[in-house]
């Protein structure tokens, strides 16, 4: 088997591997949202498509291959809407900032309709390979792809995944195999303690409202928003919070498929206790002090967190808690930028913290599970070049066959 590197190898974003075999299994096709969006090489013939989960970086490009062709795609039923709802989203803000789309509404519909819905640990026959989804533990439905061929050997691609429980999540489940194709977003950085950091971010949170302050949380609509709400829900504060943008709309996908998610419950009763942002009086209240507002977009980057953060009172504070990609008006805020907003600049006086309440696995959490898997190959991707050059060369130096490819590179395994 070949494997082409269409995108995500050397960087975050668009990732692509094209797996050439008897069948050609393309794992994850995205774009990678910057300054401006930047897509994935083309891939050639298609038999089928594995999206990890739904995020842009992984979902945003598969329309385009139903343009003349109709492969099969799977994944999860929450991937599925939830990708629908995001690759929707991004055809809307083509539209209003009047940049090119590469595909329309009719394709991502011939998506959906040949969509294949996969439960977790349940294979799927394709052609010779066997395809098993794995709990990744990243976000609601994502997965771990694990391929097996007819002699018995197994690849498997992580996707994003945290091994590491979170408020809605187990752990990613381990999946032992021949060949790895593994992220290294976080290859040489571990994330805090998260207790600690939640015992911390808690307190500020309560200290901003004692104070008459809007805790004002940007959030990822899909993951970030649905473990930030449900973690106020824990801490009892969900009753504080109003919950605006795409994450109202994500939020009732994921809980309508609460099996892939750990503690529903709480969940459900957050999404009662808070008050759901739909008129400009709603917004109006939600700015009147003593408040939390959960609202997208999580790299500040469009979305009703513009309207909010240029009327945030004097006591307020902003709480990043995600990755702030080069270019974004979050970058531009850790970095005392002014922040673009409706065509002009704004320099923000309110004051900023950031909380790494990330997804993914950080150094410990890759390594460890990379030992636990036991492959004999590995491929370190959905990394800066820097980041996956280092972590395959650590490998190396255990026994591993670890490579760090780069976007249009052919790698033969066998398989």
């Amino acid at each position: 088997m070949d494997i082409r590197f269409l995108g995500g190898a050397g960087e975050v974003g668009r990732s692509g591997f094209l797996l050439e075999g008897s069948k050609n299994i393309l794992l994850d096709y995205g774009i990678k949202l910057d300054r401006k969006t930047e897509y994935p090489e083309q891939a050639d013939r298609v038999d089928a498509v594995v999206i990890s989960h739904a995020h842009l970086d992984h979902s945003g490009y598969t329309p385009t291959l139903y343009n003349s062709a109709f492969p099969a795609a799977f994944g999860t039923l929450p991937t599925r809407d939830l990708s629908e709802l995001l690759i929707n989203d991004s055809i809307k803000i083509n539209r209003l900032q009047k940049t090119g789309q590469r595909f329309v509404k009719r394709e991502l519909r011939e998506l959906v309709n040949n969509y294949i819905p996969c439960n977790y640990r349940n294979p799927v026959e394709f052609g010779e390979y066997s395809v098993t989804l794995h709990d990744a533990g990243h976000i609601s439905g994502s997965a771990i792809t694990e391929i097996e061929g007819r002699k018995g050997r197994v690849l498997a691609y992580t996707g994003d995944f945290k091994p590491e429980p979170q408020t809605l999540h187990h752990g990613a489940e381990l999946v032992k195999c021949d060949v790895l194709i593994t992220e290294s977003t976080y290859a040489m950085k571990d994330h805090p303690d998260r207790t600690q950091l939640r015992r911390k971010f808690i307190d500020h949170v309560k200290d901003v409202m004692d104070s008459n302050g809007v805790a004002l949380v940007p959030v990822f609509a899909v993951g970030r928003a649905q473990e930030m709400l449900a973690m106020l829900q824990e801490e009892g504060l969900a009753d504080r919070v109003f919950l605006d943008g795409m994450a109202k709309a994500a939020t009732e996908i994921v809980m309508d498929y609460h099996g892939f998610i750990d503690n529903p419950q709480v969940l459900q009763k957050a999404m009662s206790n808070a008050r759901w942002i739909q008129t400009p009086r709603d917004r109006s209240h939600a700015l009147g002090g003593g408040t939390i507002i959960l609202t997208t977009a999580g790299m500040l980057n469009g979305g009703p967190v513009l309207n909010y953060i240029t009327k945030l009172n004097r006591n307020s504070h902003i709480f990043l808690t995600g990755y702030q990609a080069e270019g974004t008006n979050g970058r531009n805020l850790i970095e005392g930028r002014p922040l673009e907003i409706d065509e002009g600049t704004v320099r923000i006086k309110t004051p900023f913290s950031f909380y790494d309440f990330s997804a993914h696995a950080g150094r410990t959490d890759l390594f460890n599970y990379i030992r636990k898997a036991e492959p004999e190959t590995v491929i370190c991707v959905h990394g800066d070049k820097d980041n996956s050059e280092k972590m395959s060369e650590e490998l190396k130096l255990e026994g591993f066959d670890a490579h760090a490819p780069k976007i249009g590179e052919r790698m033969s395994i066998e398989f």
